[in-house]
């Protein structure tokens, strides 16, 4: 599959209608370099992090999801990963070349948030899957 096939403009639309739900403070859309290609901080939300560390926040989390992928012949595909921490709750959900990344605040209930987020991406990722 080639970027030209990939939705940007479909993803940009969900990534707005992530980013009006209660909790969130990021939500982006990551190549497979670490790259963030769209994606932004809810309006007033301050990132906790600096320009140079969520580059590199994103290029780590970039290689842990092509790492995953190892074992997905046996286990089966990743929906989502998450982390709580004690500042926020970090959520990455693959999608083909990419992977969404998603920031709340840490009273989100995680497997619950991610569901919602799982059921407005499906159609991503019956069709875009795969490196």
């Amino acid at each position: 599959m080639t970027d030209n096939h990939f939705p940007i403009e479909k993803i940009k639309n969900g990534i707005k209608d992530i980013l009006t739900e209660p909790d969130i403070r990021f939500c982006g859309l990551i190549d497979c370099t670490g790259k963030l290609i769209v994606g932004d901080f809810k309006e007033g939300i301050v990132p906790l992090e600096t320009d140079s560390r969520r580059k590199q926040m994103y290029q780590e989390l970039a290689h842990r999801v092509a790492n995953r992928q190892g074992f997905d012949a046996n286990l089966g595909r990743v929906k989502y990963s998450a982390s709580r921490r004690e500042n926020v709750v970090m959520m990455s959900f693959p999608i083909g070349r990419y992977v969404i990344l998603i920031i709340t605040e840490p009273s989100v209930n995680i497997d619950r948030f991610a569901w919602k987020i799982i059921y407005k991406l499906e159609h991503q990722w019956a069709e875009f899957y795969g490196f």
